[in-house]
């Protein structure tokens, strides 16, 4: 390799972790000892040979890393390496590495990168910590105790019971007491059609004085929640959180293949958050309540020390604060007695998305079937201030923008509030679009979900298209950049106590949330949650698939780096904010959030072409 050959290279490796490491005598010794290989994605994956090691380095293109049974272990860009945990073991490699996009690749042979990590200690100590979470992430995987990775097919039953729809509760009741179980699938034409359970025949058959003639498919709850077989357990146990149920129906191609029972969940797992939201259901006073809530952070520190994906904490710790808040609303009632109308709790912003963290406030508001008359108004003022007080008490402080249920601003009927929505989307004033940021992202938690279903889709056939509005929502998101300044270095914020950080959360997650959500309501999306959003825009090509994956990871990076910093303040006893200190990470953690602040950066300039051309 000649000298023309080598100053691209070296510059190249010369601005990369660990090589920035090494003298220049060394580096081009380095240099001089790699070969360079070109690898399409029409190969499909880059031939790993078992008695040729080497460390791969990626000059150009994209790759993912996958185990042996398909689970994505990394994704590759320009600087990132594979190959080194067969240099660093001595085993054979145990991984696919799928190429995504053409690539060049260098190929830096084992006994130069042994002599390298001699030469550096900054070099090997980095190997070996690339090595070491390479294996806590493969590990994470293959844990079958862990709730949150396994799959629900680990624990449901097999061969379900199942019974016609058109026999009788009385021959249902009778094969239930046979096998022992609370549940029996009911079937038509192959096809699942519902479920009958001990509570149907309590509430539907015993309590109407009916008798077992009765057939089936007048006391079953029909098109019961269900969950595909390839899910998660940690999805059905949200499922089933969400919708107050204790069986579950797994389906595949819409037959039934399963079930699975809370009990099935607490047998086999002995899940720490459904024990927590199992416990939290079981209270009968607002103090014992209270009392139980405290243990919500140290559930937060157990997930983070799990090294749990951040979404799932997100999603773990959301589904404790809908329980909390389905319960408060439940013990009110039985205190100021039934609500006078059908009425939906409105969960906005972090709760609404389904991404909590520490600290977070309250946003909610309260959503009811029709205009209320004085009597109406002030049952639900004050049930709305004794959960918003219940909530305070709980850890979930008061909005500081007064954005709850218990402001008769934010508390209306269906036609109120798709007036006010309406207003918002048609005059796009600074406050309107200011607001859009948190009542846009909204969940129903508590009532009838067609009641919600009502205020959200005239909400998104309103946003759907609207280019004038989505033009306005974009230049607002864009009011706010990535912490990077020129050379890509970071640029800093002060929080209130003017200590110099990063706001991982205001400066980072929270600008790929707008992202998503313009786009997500300029298609009609229903999904709130952002990966989800962002995985919905990517099956309908609205979003590439490259930038799709590349704005997950950066979303999904930036929050476990959050996470991770809050619980090191958890441990230290420092206030928990959302700001980390840059000299507190590693030089390749500071590469790596460089790189994650890039993609947002990138989207926004992205999401300004593409929804800004006629503004």
């Amino acid at each position: 390799m000649d000298a023309s050959e080598l100053h691209p290279i070296l510059q190249f490796l010369q601005d990369r972790v660990p090589f920035d490491s090494l003298d220049e005598v060394t580096l081009c010794q380095c240099c001089k000892s790699l070969t360079i290989g070109y690898y399409g994605k029409a190969a499909g994956f880059v031939p790993l040979e078992p008695d040729n090691p080497q460390l791969y380095i990626v000059r150009s293109g994209a790759f993912e890393v996958r185990d042996k049974e398909g689970e994505l272990l990394d994704r590759l860009g320009e600087g990132d390496y594979f190959g080194f945990p067969s240099l660093l073991s001595g085993e054979h490699a145990n991984t696919q590495v799928a190429i995504l996009e053409d690539g060049l690749v260098y190929h830096l042979p084992p006994e130069m990168f042994d002599l390298l990590r001699q030469k550096s200690r900054q070099f090997d100590r980095f190997f070996n910590r690339a090595f070491a979470k390479r294996l806590r992430h493969q590990g994470r995987f293959k844990a079958k105790d862990l709730t949150t990775t396994s799959r629900i097919t680990s624990l449901m039953s097999q061969t379900p019971l199942t019974i016609d729809m058109k026999a009788t509760v009385a021959e249902a009741s009778r094969l239930m007491r046979s096998v022992r179980v609370s549940s029996v699938l009911v079937i038509d034409n192959h096809k699942l059609v519902g479920i009958l359970t001990d509570r149907d025949l309590r509430n539907r058959v015993l309590a109407e004085n009916l008798d077992g003639n009765l057939p089936v498919h007048q006391a079953m709850t029909t098109t019961p929640v269900v969950i595909e077989s390839n899910a998660l357990v940690f999805e059905a146990m949200l499922l089933m959180s969400a919708h107050n149920i204790h069986h579950l129906p797994v389906i595949e191609n819409g037959q039934a293949k399963g079930i699975v029972t809370s009990t099935d969940i607490l047998r086999g797992q002995s899940s720490q958050p459904l024990l927590l939201i199992g416990e939290i259901e079981r209270q009968k006073d607002i103090t014992s309540l209270i009392q139980v809530s405290k243990q919500i952070p140290l559930l937060l520190q157990n997930l983070i020390s799990a090294d749990a994906r951040a979404e799932e904490i997100g999603r773990v710790l959301t589904s404790v604060t809908d329980a909390l808040t389905r319960r408060l609303i439940v013990l009110n009632q039985q205190i100021l007695g039934e609500a006078p109308m059908a009425f939906c709790w409105l969960a906005f912003g972090s709760q609404g998305r389904q991404d909590q963290a520490a600290c977070s406030d309250q946003d909610n508001g309260l959503l009811l079937a029709h205009e209320p008359d004085e009597a109406a108004a002030g049952y639900f003022e004050t049930l709305s201030r004794a959960v918003c007080k219940g909530l305070d008490e709980c850890g979930y402080i008061y909005c500081p923008g007064d954005i709850m249920a218990q402001n008769p601003k934010w508390r209306m009927s269906l036609e109120k509030w798709q007036s006010v929505f309406d207003k918002w989307v048609n005059t796009p004033e600074p406050k309107a679009l200011m607001h859009a940021s948190i009542f846009f992202d909204m969940r129903s938690v508590y009532g009838p979900q067609s009641l919600f279903d009502g205020l959200q889709d005239s909400v998104l056939s309103k946003t759907k298209g609207n280019d004038i509005f989505l033009a306005g929502l974009t230049g607002n998101s864009l009011t706010s950049a990535p912490p990077l300044g020129f050379f890509r270095k970071f640029v800093l914020e002060r929080d209130g106590s003017e200590v110099k950080g990063i706001d991982l959360k205001h400066k980072g997650n929270a600008l790929i949330n707008d992202i998503a959500r313009v786009y997500a309501l300029s298609a009609g999306i229903k999904e709130v949650n952002t990966a989800k959003r962002i995985r919905a825009l990517m099956e309908q090509n609205i979003i590439n698939r490259k930038d799709a994956l590349n704005l997950a990871d950066a979303h999904e990076f930036i929050a476990h780096m959050r996470l991770s910093n809050q619980g090191y303040q958890y441990t230290h006893s420092l206030p928990i904010t959302n700001y980390l200190m840059p000299k507190s990470v590693s030089s390749l953690v500071r590469h790596q959030l460089r790189d994650a602040f890039k993609v947002v950066h990138d989207g926004q300039v992205g999401l300004k072409l593409k929804m800004m051309r006629s503004y």
